[in-house]
């Protein structure tokens, strides 16, 4: 097939001028170097993690779009805190979107890029937002046979995510897992792995109708922040499980602080485990998470071994190894429509996508709630 001569491509600039500028650029086919092939782009998701180069430190609560179709444009102002957080992304339009998938449409001379011409594939290489990908033949996933590119779109972000907590569970000793945001998109997947693999898991909450989703999904450990017995409540499903390992969704605010409190206060059941210094066991805490913006509170009071650290899917895949990486992919190929299957409540435009109203709608971060782009959508 010819493709055409330029494509659509979403971008994101900082000015120096304290202003957030996203629209749709007019940009150039490439061709594709031996090695690489186009894709296009056909279903890419909204995840919390594409939020900070759409719209990293800018006042969102004051974004606007003006324009329509195409010359759609998004603004919002950028505070003096938040243009000094971005002063090394000033004046660059960044491509936008992590992950996605779509058609193999030209592939260069290589074998590899040969062999997935016509095939849909599932792409993680950043600049996902537009209507085609220019990307190395090792970058794609190739999905199997059935699966359509909206079953693909999500094939890494969040299915590797969850599968690297057990693996960094398993590489760090740990036996069990707290979890919080646990109702989200990502929380959901973590429980259909835990159960398959026997993994036991402790889900925190905010809501009762979140509650009830992950019930009916067979978890057995559920904990809701807002009620008066959260911190008792969390102290016995981690005595019941033995979690030792934290996954905090949420980043600023006290909740890591109170599982690491939590974790403390069981072992401190254990007959005869009483220190000075607290329990032997390490208790850690991952931040993987920005959906609390507020400062990170720590009020120590769980002894001397614990840690609280920063976690990224990109620095755990580098540090576990290619081996590791591939087994994983494989097997989210292998259950994409069951383990690793995401649904989606609304589907939109890459110019949808630009427009104030709708934005504010997934720049809520709502759990149960998540937009997929449609890039061959009209504009």
């Amino acid at each position: 097939m010819s493709l055409p001569s330029t494509y659509l491509q979403m971008h994101s600039t900082v000015s120096a001028q304290g202003q957030l500028r996203m629209d749709l650029t007019e940009q150039p086919m490439p061709t594709p170097k031996p090695d690489q092939v186009i894709v296009r782009v056909e279903a890419t998701p909204i995840n919390p993690s594409d939020h900070g180069v759409m719209f990293g430190w800018s006042d969102m609560s004051q974004a606007s779009s003006s324009g329509a179709g195409k010359n759609t444009v998004l603004s919002a102002p950028v505070p003096p805190a938040g243009m000094r957080m971005m002063k090394a992304r000033l004046d660059q339009p960044l491509a936008v979107g992590n992950e996605g998938a779509g058609t193999v449409v030209a592939a260069g001379e290589s074998k590899e890029a040969q062999a997935l011409m016509g095939k849909t594939v599932a792409v993680m290489g950043g600049g996902m937002y537009g209507q085609y990908r220019c990307i190395s033949a090792m970058m794609c996933l190739p999905l199997l046979p059935g699966h359509t590119a909206k079953d693909g779109a999500s094939s890494f972000v969040n299915p590797l995510t969850a599968l690297c907590f057990l693996e960094t569970m398993r590489l760090e000793g740990h036996s069990a897992i707290v979890h919080t945001a646990a109702a989200s998109n990502l929380g959901q997947m973590l429980n259909r792995i835990c159960q398959a693999d026997g993994v036991d898991l402790v889900n925190i909450v905010r809501k009762q109708e979140q509650v009830d989703i992950l019930k009916k999904m067979g978890a057995k450990y559920i904990v809701n922040s807002s009620d008066e017995t959260f911190m008792a409540d969390l102290i016995d499903a981690i005595h019941e499980t033995g979690a030792t390992l934290g996954f905090d969704a949420t980043g600023g605010g006290k909740l890591g602080s109170d599982i690491l409190a939590a974790m403390e206060a069981a072992a401190a059941r254990t007959p005869g485990a009483y220190s000075i210094y607290g329990s032997i066991k390490h208790k850690q805490v991952y931040l993987y998470g920005g959906l609390d913006t507020s400062p990170t509170t720590l009020s120590r009071g769980y002894g001397m071994a614990w840690g609280v650290g920063g976690w990224l899917l990109p620095n755990f895949l580098a540090k576990a190894g290619p081996e590791v990486g591939m087994r994983l992919r494989t097997r989210v190929a292998k259950e994409l429509k069951t383990t690793f299957a995401s649904h989606y409540t609304d589907e939109i435009s890459l110019s949808e996508a630009l427009n104030a109203d709708v934005v504010k709608r997934y720049n809520a971060k709502t759990t149960g709630k998540k937009f997929l782009i449609c890039p061959q959508m009209d504009v």
